[in-house]
């Protein structure tokens, strides 16, 4: 028997109402155009603490008991179920433990902080910070809440895909991003009961792809995540109770690496005037990078699960899609170090329209030619077509020349 019902979703959606915003999912024409599909984003980064677990937070608290509502509760999070259970807690008057790893977003860290919870640092990893988070619930007599497996978390998430399918009645497919599975699992629950004809597609990153694990073991297991921009994702297993629920129902599984995660958060800030964390832009990304093309023409929701992302690492993302998508680029050239040689590279640089960022020289390693000079150059250009303009001026002017990795 399934640890969660479609009831229990439905129950969930009445006890969270009017205290969990129902998030807007707007059709995003430059989104649709880009990815040839008619493109529905379900704008969870509006919720008042930036994701989509405030839904699971929200339901969890409302049913505990007198006696573990005045104990309080205990998590392990990266970050947004701390900020779901730290912000409900309050409001709620239930004190609120929670154990983030080291690496954890020190927005996230912060802003759980300023919300009145008790936030412990501990461990290199998930799991390392959750099983401090076990010792010491069972220390003090605290509720541990599980933040993408506890019953009560999937129903909650679960309220998600209802809210979709009212917002976008003849929605064909819902790109889901997978961490633990609590929100896949919730949402395809939801969706396949009442449509099951929508096709239900989840996302991992390369580095942290536990369900696509877990599928060819016929159960969760363990795995070492590596890092990611989708940190939200990089939890160590699928939840046990997510894992048969979401794979029931799960119709695609596809992954994404590093440089699409990037590109699909810079095109969110530069078409959608938005901030969007790796997590909740992994769907956009397996869209973007081609890697679902049965969606082509149809109508798809995508779940941009959570905005908090630290602006220090906003900026390092930024330049990162920049790269991926061929618009900052380091090249190598040998140029000759007479005068002249690099008012000529420069110039057949600015004669193409780009625009140079940064020039170094290198002189101890060109060879034997005492008259050459290695340049490493850093340009900004408008495309990946522009950059290969500038290679083929290169080459047409017998420059030596190299892309920088």
């Amino acid at each position: 028997m399934s640890a969660v019902s479609f009831a229990d979703i439905q129950s969930a959606r009445v006890r969270i109402a009017g205290a969990v915003y129902v998030s807007p999912c707007p059709e995003s024409i430059p989104l649709s155009e880009m990815a040839g599909v008619q493109l529905f984003c379900k704008l969870e980064n509006l919720q008042r603490t930036g994701s989509f677990k405030e839904r699971g937070a929200r339901n969890a608290l409302l049913l505990l008991t007198p006696d573990q509502a005045q104990r309080g509760v205990i998590a392990a999070s990266a970050g947004n179920h701390a900020l779901g259970l730290a912000y409900h807690g309050k409001l709620l008057n239930i004190p609120v433990t929670v154990v983030m790893p080291r690496f954890a977003p020190l927005v996230k860290f912060n802003t759980c902080q300023r919300l009145g919870a008790n936030v412990i640092l501990r461990g290199a990893s998930f799991a390392e910070a959750k099983e401090h988070a076990r010792a010491l619930g069972t220390e003090n007599g605290y509720t541990y809440i599980h933040g993408y497996d506890d019953p009560a978390i999937i129903a909650g998430q679960g309220t998600m895909g209802l809210e979709i399918l009212e917002q976008v009645p003849d929605v064909e497919a819902i790109v889901i991003p997978v961490g633990g599975a609590g929100l896949l699992a919730g949402v395809a629950l939801a969706v396949k009961t009442l449509h099951p004809e929508v096709q239900i597609i989840g996302v991992e990153p390369e580095g942290a792809a536990k369900f696509a694990a877990a599928i060819c073991e016929g159960a969760p297991v363990q795995i070492t995540c590596q890092p990611t921009l989708a940190d939200g994702l990089a939890v160590p297993d699928i939840g046990a109770n997510a894992f048969p629920i979401a794979r029931e129902r799960l119709d695609k599984l596809v992954t994404v690496n590093e440089d699409e995660i990037a590109l699909a958060i810079l095109r969110i800030v530069e078409l959608e005037k938005a901030i969007v964390e790796g997590s909740g832009a992994a769907g956009l990304a397996a869209m973007l990078a081609g890697k679902l093309p049965e969606l082509a023409g149809k109508r798809v929701v995508l779940p941009f699960c959570g905005g908090n992302i630290d602006p220090a690492i906003l900026s390092r993302v930024i330049e990162k899609g920049l790269v991926a998508d061929g618009r900052i680029c380091r090249f190598s050239a040998v140029i000759s170090d007479r005068p002249g040689g690099l008012a000529g590279l420069t110039k057949l640089i600015a004669d193409t329209g780009a625009s140079i960022k940064e020039i170094v020289h290198e002189r101890a390693f060109t060879g034997g030619d005492v008259f050459a000079v290695g340049v490493l150059c850093t340009i900004e250009t408008r495309n990946r077509s522009h950059l290969e303009e500038i290679f083929a001026r290169l080459d047409a002017e017998a420059i030596p020349h190299a892309v920088a990795r």
